[in-house]
């Protein structure tokens, strides 16, 4: 980790590394590992409270934020993170064996998880603090486009490498799992090697070597800013609410499209899934997130909002025309789950540029921005806390389930419209799509 390096490095060396490596450990722990545990036999109901619990760390975020400054750099923060996934993520292979493996196993996803989320906040500070700005409006669109293409990764090839170990070499589905979450630890621990040579220091901060009094007092000033902010309780409202209806469609998606058809399921394997997921879906994501980030540029931010919001939500009622219709044609549920993922991939340009734009600017830019994804991932946690008693108090039916997400997909659109936008125009920066 303490190589010497070459004094500068172009960004395309580090920039899609860099946050390649923050979708890779994001997808694992919110995503990657609902598919393990539903074919290792957890129900679905575990499945979505415990995972859902694990987007903890990124919701608290801002609050530690501050502790990372007076010590290590930018870089160092990053390394050290990369390097600890590496172990805890290639660990869980290990114990998966053990019969207590969901409890342990959890408990690395939450190490993992903690890890990720101070390896996202120092590696945005990395790409502030050395970039100017015209080069962070240049390489913002490679930025998101990298970091799915890192949760892409993760839910989509090594998935399918589980079900064609499973399905095709009569590997049962442990030691498949085994396998892949050996790949994901060492796939991180390769981009760790990366940075090690190619990741800048980043901005020495001005809290570096205060110690925890400096640390303190960032903190307190930092939250008191950040609610002085004009509107800020409703611009929160709509962060929070923007992808609500999709934060079902993410926790019970995979699920209902592997559950077998006998209880209202689409019958999938993981190889299905992978496919639909990495093949179709990201195509329609990438091709949605470009022409969402072209619309919001050619509109401004403040005009195209509402219609972001419009193509999120509206597209959630594919999931439940999939649960009425039960199509048994695979063409016909890629084109519609990719129909998803591309409404998914446009309206989700609205929500960053939102939060980078309106919530964002000010003193503590870096700090303001991590509390608003703090608050996009307790949508995700909210969400998932709740999926899992709905879909009993529905009886386990899918149809009726997606009509309650149907519902849920109606306020955010009705907030988007009433959204303050307190910053001028030039807050409307034209800035790519994509992002966490």
């Amino acid at each position: 980790m303490s190589q010497p390096r070459p004094p500068y490095r172009h960004p395309l060396f580090w920039v899609p590394s860099l946050y390649l490596a923050m979708g890779v450990p994001n997808a694992t722990v919110s995503v990657v590992s609902k598919i393990m545990y539903k074919n290792l036999g957890i129900t679905n109901t575990d499945i979505v409270l415990y995972t859902s619990l694990m987007y903890l760390p990124w919701v608290l975020k801002p609050i530690w934020s501050p502790f990372l400054e007076p010590y290590l750099s930018k870089r160092r923060w990053v390394l050290t993170m990369e390097f600890l996934m590496a172990i805890v993520i290639g660990s869980v292979a290990f114990v998966l064996p053990l019969p207590g493996f969901f409890r342990i196993s959890l408990s690395m996803f939450w190490i993992a998880g903690f890890a990720s989320g101070t390896q996202d906040i120092a590696a945005d500070a990395v790409y502030l603090t050395t970039l100017p700005q015209k080069d962070q409006a240049k390489y913002m669109g490679i930025q998101g486009i990298c970091w799915n293409c890192g949760s892409i990764l993760a839910a989509g090839p090594l998935v399918v490498i589980t079900g064609r170990l499973h399905d095709n070499y009569g590997c049962d589905w442990t030691h498949a799992w085994m396998i892949v979450m050996g790949l994901l630890g060492g796939t991180m621990a390769l981009l760790g090697l990366w940075h090690a040579w190619n990741l800048p220091e980043g901005e020495p901060s001005s809290l570096h070597g205060g110690g925890m009094a400096g640390a303190w007092l960032a903190l307190k000033e930092s939250w008191v800013t950040f609610f002085q902010k004009k509107s800020i309780w409703l611009m929160l409202l709509v962060i929070f609410m923007y992808r609500f209806g999709e934060g079902f469609i993410e926790n019970f998606g995979p699920l209902f499209l592997m559950d077998p058809r006998a209880v209202g399921g689409m019958g999938f394997n993981n190889q299905a899934i992978g496919g639909i997921y990495n093949t179709y879906g990201t195509i329609g994501f990438l091709a949605g997130a470009l022409l969402g980030g072209l619309f919001a540029a050619r509109f401004t931010l403040r005009r195209s909002f509402f219609f972001l919001a419009v193509a999120l939500n509206v597209p959630h009622v594919t999931y439940y025309f999939l649960s009425h219709a039960m199509p048994d044609n695979m063409v016909l549920v890629s084109v519609v789950v990719t129909i998803e993922k591309f409404g998914f991939g446009f309206g989700s340009v609205g929500h960053m540029l939102y939060m980078m734009q309106q919530i964002a600017p000010g003193p503590f830019k870096m700090t303001h921005y991590a509390f608003a994804t703090g608050v996009m991932a307790l949508t995700k946690m909210c969400t998932g806390w709740i999926s899992g008693p709905l879909y009993e108090l529905f009886h386990h039916n899918y149809p009726n389930f997606f009509l309650f997400v149907l519902l849920a997909s109606i306020p955010p659109i009705i907030l988007a419209w009433f959204a303050p936008f307190p910053q001028t125009a030039d807050g409307d920066a034209v800035a790519a799509a994509g992002g966490p």
